[in-house]
């Protein structure tokens, strides 16, 4: 494929490397770039870690009540 495209640039080598590097640049520029991650706030790492801890709390709970009902 190469060979073809050099045959048809006239063996103009140097053409075909310079639209491959065109092409490369455009379409490296056309992208977005990567978004930063959300920071998140004190507040909201409190909030996450209280919500856990109760529902760690709850299912804790649960496996205590399990256990009792069930002898072996």
């Amino acid at each position: 494929m190469l060979a073809e495209l050099m045959e048809r640039a006239g063996g103009r080598w140097c053409v075909v490397v310079a639209m491959g590097i065109a092409v490369a640049i455009a379409t490296g520029c056309a992208t977005e770039s990567p978004k930063p991650a959300p920071v998140m706030t004190p507040e909201q790492v409190k909030s996450n870690s209280d919500k856990s801890f109760e529902r760690l709390k709850q299912e804790e709970k649960n496996r205590a009540v399990g256990s009792e009902a069930a002898p072996y």
